[in-house]
């Protein structure tokens, strides 16, 4: 380990945090994400990616990827943003919260290692995705608010070079953090919600679920393009009454068009209850279908009707997947369902030859 603190600075991985504020007696309080961590001279927040030292905070995760892949759009899942498109994907390291089943936990709950820290300037992930005929940019993987000081300029650069911008998130950052990401470039958010109050006090690291419905709300408000996923979790979040409960909060908050995805979960790091039984998922659809959400999915069910796209007026199959590939697109140009004309909400031109390229994993 690197023994002294003011080393750090040293690390082109380490500069200056956005969001933050001084308090007395050198320590500062985090503003990055709802946690707002009020952190001592010398010590880290909670995530392990911000520090205070001598009284300013630094991010140390600057530029330090994880991962760089380019992947298929739907599998993020986003099923009404540049569908049939590939996004030049990336994360960091670690998280603000603490999910006990998490898929990508090897990413998640491992902190930033600064003795091996490699620094990545914006400007090459920008040629990356250009050279690759990626579509758009993808902050994954892990939480990427972590990495919000670093992305602001790429989404900056990005939109204006005509990609799309996105983050896949758990919704646990800031109205300010959220706000300079849309101001950057931003223009896509998919935003696990976990379930009720009590499952993110029990396993998900004792979060506030209303601040995650409140971003929600808030993006929609915004104009960025939403799109919502449960992880329906065996024994956890299954029972009709939380699905309800997450349906109502949806229609509330994000409205009936905002696709909703209920997605199959699997064991994974902490947790090993059973996976989800699928007729648990085929019942969450048809409730969000009964409730008025035009257009709820079923995920991580590869072949299922159910991962199709619906017109929410004459019923007709409009895009139809398997997995993360579209088998059969019907939109038309101007957005409608061929059949009737309902106006169907997405976000970007369809890419028909949308595959995945090459891979680069850091």
């Amino acid at each position: 380990m690197i023994n002294k603190v003011q080393g750090l600075l040293s690390i082109p991985t380490v500069r200056e945090a956005i969001l933050y504020e001084k308090l007395s007696n050198d320590t500062v309080k985090c503003g990055l994400c709802e946690r707002r961590c009020i952190i001592a001279n010398g010590k880290m927040g909670f995530c392990k990616t911000r520090m205070n030292i001598n009284g300013r905070l630094y991010t140390l995760v600057y530029g330090y990827l994880s991962a760089l892949e380019s992947r298929p759009i739907e599998i993020k899942p986003f099923f009404h943003y540049w569908p049939g498109s590939t996004a030049l994907t990336f994360s960091t390291w670690s998280c603000n919260l603490e999910c006990l089943w998490c898929q990508n936990y090897h990413l998640s709950r491992k902190p930033p290692d600064l003795l091996h820290a490699s620094f990545t300037p914006q400007e090459e992930v920008l040629r990356q995705a250009l050279r690759l005929g990626d579509k758009g940019l993808c902050a994954s993987f892990q939480e990427p608010t972590l990495l919000t000081d670093w992305v602001l300029s790429l989404f900056k650069t990005g939109s204006k070079r005509g990609l799309y911008c996105c983050y896949v998130s758990n919704g646990y950052m800031t109205l300010e953090a959220l706000k300079m990401l849309k101001n950057s470039g931003m223009d896509g958010i998919k935003i696990d919600m976990k379930g009720k109050a009590d499952v993110y006090r029990k396993y998900c690291g004792g979060v506030d679920v209303e601040v995650v419905w409140r971003n929600i709300r808030e993006a929609k408000r915004m104009g960025l393009h939403v799109e919502v996923v449960n992880l329906v979790v065996t024994g956890v979040n299954d029972d009709e009454y939380s699905i309800e409960w997450v349906i109502e909060r949806h229609l509330k908050e994000a409205g009936s068009e905002t696709p909703l995805h209920f997605t199959r979960y699997y064991p994974a790091y902490k947790f090993s209850n059973p996976p989800t039984r699928v007729e648990t998922l085929e019942k969450a659809y048809e409730m969000a279908k009964k409730a008025g959400v035009k257009y709820p999915y079923i995920g991580n069910v590869p072949g299922h009707r159910y991962e199709n796209t619906y017109c929410p007026n004459c019923g007709r199959a409009l895009i139809k997947r398997f997995g993360y590939t579209i088998t059969s697109y019907k939109i038309t140009d101007k957005k409608r369902c061929p059949y009737c004309g309902e106006r169907i909400p997405i976000v970007g031109e369809y890419i028909k030859h949308g595959f995945l390229r090459k891979l680069r994993w850091i």
